[in-house]
């Protein structure tokens, strides 16, 4: 029994390595490139809804909270049957691996939300830049087993997370500040996987 257990673990520890020197194939454009159109929209949504979102704080919370779950919930349901039918025998390691490479900058976006609105709600417009340079984050750490030119789409996060802090004010939760960023950053990362999978089926 001992040996089919270590045989076993064996077998499970062989299977992750190769999960980790796999590029993941579970996200798919089309789907990320309609999360970007759902940034837009809901920035859109924002502009005519909620012309001074300071004073709507929970207004605007719960615009950009239901279009990241609903962005997620799109996300995770292809990626689960999109992985089964890429990855076949490998899919339950390939989606363990992708859910623990995004899950911890999730929880911190999570967090950090919820102590600086109950602590300091008059540092809320910090909020759109700490999402994305969190975000970020998640994407770097996902860019290991995604193709190279994807860490072009985290410095983008990072970079208009930055820019979203340097405001100071209030004009960080414009429309603006979280439509650009995720519209286009979502589009970004759909056209990278779009030409690594062309690519790849050229060389194939």
């Amino acid at each position: 029994m001992h040996d089919l257990n270590k045989a076993l673990g064996d077998i499970s520890n062989i299977r992750m390595q190769m999960a980790r020197s796999t590029d993941f194939r579970g996200y798919g454009p089309v789907t990320l490139a309609a999360t970007g159109v759902l940034a837009l929209a809901a920035m859109a949504f924002q502009w005519w809804w909620l012309p001074d979102p300071s004073q709507h704080l929970p207004a605007y919370l719960a615009t950009w909270i239901a279009t990241a779950i609903v962005s997620a919930a799109a996300i995770g349901a292809e990626m689960f049957a999109r992985t089964r039918r890429m990855h076949r025998g490998m899919a339950d390691e390939m989606i363990r691996m992708a859910v623990e490479q995004f899950l911890p900058s999730v929880a911190a976006g999570a967090l950090v939300t919820f102590v600086l609105v109950r602590s300091a709600p008059e540092a809320a417009w910090m909020l759109p830049g700490l999402w994305q340079v969190i975000f970020s984050l998640g994407v770097f750490s996902s860019c290991r087993f995604l193709p190279r030119p994807m860490i072009v789409a985290g410095v983008w996060y990072l970079m208009t997370g930055l820019l979203c802090l340097t405001l100071k004010d209030a004009r960080a939760l414009s429309p603006w500040a979280m439509g650009i960023p995720y519209g286009v950053g979502q589009m970004l990362v759909a056209g990278i996987l779009l030409y690594n999978a062309r690519e790849a089926k050229d060389e194939g």
